[in-house]
């Protein structure tokens, strides 16, 4: 399949990019869950950092996954003119040259690897840059044009931001925010394939090799409960090395466990006739309040074990 970038039509946009438009560009939805993730790791590291440094960190982060959504925005422009959900975004909705979102993207992206890396250290810059190539370069423009696995090796790209934010603060990488990535990682399978499940119809028009698409219904259902059960142990496996404390472990053993009750009607069913997609729809929801919850539990745990409530 070929890979080259979309070839947009070079004619002026028809209507003129306001700043609502390059912040579109910015995916704020995902930047939710991005900056959250990226203050739990700060939050929850050992040791402190000075709040304007912190706030310094979070902000280099998030203007790193700013620039690398734009990038995507850029390179997936006729893609995305072909797909319902997606478009009226800015450069398919005619509203901004493709140019200036790519220039825009170039430009969050460096300049957040270059605040990091001088207020904060360059091996938290390092991985910002590593995490903006990850999502840019290697799952945009090579996996997911190419793959049927490309959410799952592309996962490693939503699953820097608690390690960067946790190494913001150390300046050392070790095995917790090696398990806050690999958390993420593992989760980002059946969240996606969940919502891939009901809206395949929209990759399959524009040739993108999604699982469902690819290898059909029944595997992509197959490997949602997969990575489901992958991940509980995951989950919990910093309360397990000690990590954590109570707190964090007993809500990663509750939220896990019904994240497995909510895959299992999905993994054990085919979609009939005029099916909406309800157990589907409620995985991709409750996905994403598991992943919010469990970080704001590591947080909780963290300042419960600081100021002495566990033992």
């Amino acid at each position: 399949m070929e890979t080259a970038a979309p070839q947009i039509s070079p004619t002026s946009a028809a209507l003129p990019a306001d700043w609502r438009d390059f912040f579109t560009l910015t995916k704020p939805r995902v930047m939710t869950l991005v900056i959250f993730t990226a203050i739990c790791g700060v939050l929850a590291a050992p040791g402190s950092i000075h709040p304007v440094l912190g706030f310094t960190a979070i902000l280099a982060i998030s203007m790193g996954a700013g620039g690398s959504a734009a990038l995507n925005h850029w390179w997936e422009a006729d893609l995305d003119k072909g797909m319902k959900r997606t478009m009226n975004r800015p450069i398919p909705g005619g509203r901004m040259r493709r140019e200036d979102a790519r220039d825009f993207g170039v430009f969050l992206s460096a300049v957040s690897v270059c605040l990091m890396g001088v207020a904060i250290g360059w091996l938290a810059a390092g991985l910002l840059l590593g995490a903006i190539i990850y999502y840019a370069v290697i799952y945009t423009m090579w996996l997911k044009p190419r793959t049927p696995q490309n959410i799952v090796i592309g996962g490693g790209a939503g699953a820097f931001p608690p390690l960067i934010g946790w190494v913001a603060v150390t300046g050392e990488i070790t095995a917790m925010p090696v398990l806050l990535f690999a958390i993420i990682f593992f989760w980002t399978p059946p969240h996606f394939w969940a919502l891939a499940l009901f809206v395949q119809s929209d990759y399959a028009k524009v040739g993108i090799p999604m699982l469902p698409v690819v290898a059909g219904e029944k595997v992509t259902r197959r490997q949602i409960m997969i990575y489901t059960l992958l991940l509980t142990p995951i989950a919990i496996a910093p309360w397990a090395i000690g990590g954590t404390g109570w707190i964090y472990g007993s809500v990663a053993v509750v939220l896990s466990a019904l994240f497995i009750l909510l895959a299992v009607p999905v993994g054990s069913r085919m979609k009939a006739e005029g099916d909406k997609m309800l157990p589907e729809k409620r995985l991709f929801k409750y996905s994403i309040v598991y992943l919010f919850v469990l970080f704001a539990a590591l947080v909780a745990d963290r300042v419960a074990a600081y100021q002495g409530w566990m033992a």
